[in-house]
């Protein structure tokens, strides 16, 4: 975490593959952030803004999938900004907590690592878009990825407007793993900020581990 971030908020983000329960995860810590008295803005990835919206109808179609891996990093990156510009920055300059469902380490992961752009590439996008902001702190859900597609896969079926979102679900079970790898990589370059947390077991039990990564910066601020 940056000792000294140029705002007073903070700024959290979930990751995780594809039915990993970052989700969930995310839910449950949200709930106890506003018991305990913060006051927490949400973010999702992609979408959030009405621009954001109407960018994830493309990215995620199922129709689309022709999409070059390119085409996905630029419009994952225009979701980002307007979502930073509307959202996170003013909620991180009032002193809000800020908890983003995805944020560029799921670009790095799925189009950088997944689709083969590279690392640099992304973040030298990340850098054009959105400067030099990070969440100060970002849990990266870990889960088996057979077992977190099959999750998937489910969730997918038993919603018509989550199955109208499933072509990244969608893709190879390779592409899956690289996206895995993604995130590995990331945990390496950047072990304090970026944090592998078990998926699986009981969602309460889960919750505990995502909670004692947490507490500490809610101390520190």
């Amino acid at each position: 975490m940056n000792p000294n971030p140029p705002y007073p908020g903070l700024f959290l983000s979930f990751e995780g593959t594809d039915g990993s329960g970052k989700s969930t995860q995310m839910r449950l810590l949200v709930e106890h952030l506003r018991r305990d008295g913060f006051t927490v803005v949400e973010n999702q990835e992609p979408g959030a803004t009405h621009i954001g919206l109407q960018i994830r109808r493309i990215l995620l179609d199922p129709a689309h999938q022709e999409m070059a891996g390119m085409t996905e990093l630029l419009l994952m990156f225009a979701s980002r900004a307007q979502a930073t510009a509307e959202i996170i920055r003013p909620a991180l300059d009032r002193g809000d907590i800020v908890v983003s469902d995805r944020f560029t380490d799921s670009t790095l992961a799925y189009q950088g690592e997944g689709r083969g752009i590279g690392f640099d590439i992304v973040l030298a996008a990340h850098k054009l878009a959105l400067g030099d902001l990070l969440p100060d702190r970002t849990i990266c859900m870990t889960l088996d990825v057979e077992t977190g597609l099959s999750r998937a896969h489910k969730r997918n079926s038993s919603s018509d407007e989550q199955h109208k979102e499933a072509r990244l679900d969608r893709q190879s079970l390779e592409f899956h793993h690289r996206v895995a790898e993604g995130y590995r990589k990331i945990a390496r370059l950047e072990p304090e900020r970026f944090r592998l947390v078990p998926g699986d077991g009981e969602p309460g039990a889960v919750a505990e581990r995502v909670w004692r990564e947490i507490a500490p910066l809610l101390r520190e601020k």
